[in-house]
């Protein structure tokens, strides 16, 4: 499709629009696994201010401070490849429209910044699993310590 801006046609800029609608919808699902993510880091940060309220003698209080420690290491990955997914989408749609307004190839730019948003996202996923396994993790250790207990 090798047209100036001047003479694109309006099926034309239309196709572009559909073009663009895939990294849109992956935008969308990074926003919303921000969203996630961003959740569970504040919910990390309010259990650990409880545990750092502790007197420092509490059954297990150091260990899940450390669970806690690595859990906000994974989101704050997770979170930092999302947003670089979402950069990279972001690119993706700009190079999709720039490629047509300056009528240049850009499908090998295209294929870089989209095939990234990807790989960024995966990593996201994999950070993100590595945050739950690690929260599963707690929980079995406060249930194994007030089983210990008693309690």
């Amino acid at each position: 499709m090798s047209v100036h801006m001047n003479s694109v046609t309006f099926e034309a800029a239309a196709h572009i629009v559909q073009l663009s609608l895939a990294p849109v919808f992956l935008l969308s699902g990074i926003a919303a696994l921000l969203n996630v993510f961003a959740t569970r880091l504040g919910r990390v940060a309010d259990q650990a201010t409880v545990l750092a309220d502790q007197p420092r003698e509490t059954v297990g209080r150091d260990l899940q401070l450390r669970v806690l420690h690595w859990r906000s290491l994974a989101l704050d990955w997770a979170v930092l490849l999302s947003a670089m997914a979402g950069v990279l989408t972001c690119g993706t749609v700009l190079a999709l429209f720039l490629g047509v307004a300056l009528n240049k190839g850009a499908a090998s730019l295209l294929f870089l910044l989209f095939g990234a948003a990807i790989v960024f996202t995966m990593g996201a996923l994999v950070a993100y699993v590595v945050e739950m396994l690690l929260a599963a993790h707690g929980v079995r250790q406060t249930v194994a310590n007030c089983v210990g207990t008693g309690k």
